[in-house]
């Protein structure tokens, strides 16, 4: 599609400007999936495993609490999704729930990891989601966050995400030249009223300058063009934490992702908004561990 195409010139060309990644404070590196390489953290234990990836403007930065506390209980692995993060899209990558599977399923065979909680936010849950459908045997629960019916997110991107993005190639060019812009409006809805939007603003705008990629609109209109009943049936033990004050999913209704797994359990964060991952690690680190524990 052009559309991709155009969106990994971009983001290439912003890449030209990546900072030196032998400083950061997490280690990561690259590693090589079927719809292409992608930017790792891996903790490296025998415990058992915890996948995160990152929900745009947010990178690996974001988990370093995250990680800190769960890495004496389990082994964790967090990485950008292609086209997020520093993992640049391939030309053919077109945010499809497939090709998203696909790049979670390389990520474990590439790590060596038999089977995995994957504790995914938001769009990239439907990724999390489809891969319970295709490699039931590869994922041992599910730890959703603001991540509802299919359905209902269509009607969310309706709301939320300003009509240039969902135009291919305009949304791709639009979404580039206001990424920095949108990422400090973005914390402005996700947060709470009562949470300082810096710290999650500052590592993300430090990602951007540093040649991180943000591509929002392709990953809206990836998920546009899926049917709204292509993950009906996942029978995987799946938790959706849901982050009440998240003003962006004001008039969503996280009950809507029963459509899609009849059996989820759904555990409202009260004083949360989008990210209660790292809004509130401590509390979403003793639940993740609880349902590691329960499925393991």
């Amino acid at each position: 599609m052009i559309s991709s195409t155009v969106d990994s010139l971009l983001a290439r060309y912003s890449a030209r400007r990546r900072t030196d990644m032998s400083r950061e404070v997490l280690p990561t590196r690259s590693i090589d999936t079927p719809v292409g390489p992608v930017r790792v953290y891996d903790s490296k234990s025998e415990k058992p495993c915890v996948v995160f990836v990152p929900d745009g403007p947010n990178v690996i930065e974001h988990y370093e609490r995250l990680i800190e506390l769960l890495s004496s209980k389990s082994r964790v692995v967090c990485f950008d999704m292609p086209g997020f993060g520093f993992s640049l899209p391939r030309s053919s990558y077109a945010h499809s729930l497939d090709q998203g599977a696909q790049a979670v399923l390389g990520v474990l065979d590439a790590l060596a990891i038999k089977n995995a909680t994957l504790a995914f936010s938001c769009a990239n849950g439907f990724y999390a989601l489809r891969v319970s459908q295709i490699a039931p045997e590869r994922v041992s629960s599910l730890v959703l966050s603001q991540t509802p019916s299919m359905s209902a997110m269509h009607a969310w991107g309706k709301r939320a995400i300003p009509w240039p993005l969902g135009v291919p190639v305009l949304g791709q060019i639009v979404g580039w030249l206001i990424r920095k812009k949108a990422a400090h409006a973005w914390y402005g809805i996700a947060l709470p009223r009562t949470t300082s939007a810096k710290p999650f603003e500052d590592k993300a705008l430090d990602a951007l300058s540093g040649g991180a990629c943000f591509c929002l609109a392709s990953v809206c209109q990836g998920l546009v063009r899926e049917k709204v009943d292509s993950l009906l049936g996942v029978t995987t033990p799946c938790t959706l934490l849901w982050g009440a004050k998240d003003h962006s999913h004001k008039y969503t209704d996280p009950l809507s992702l029963h459509q899609l797994v009849p059996s989820a359990e759904i555990v409202r964060f009260e004083d949360c908004g989008h990210f209660p991952d790292v809004e509130q690690p401590e509390r979403f680190a003793a639940i993740l561990m609880e349902r590691v524990a329960r499925y393991a």
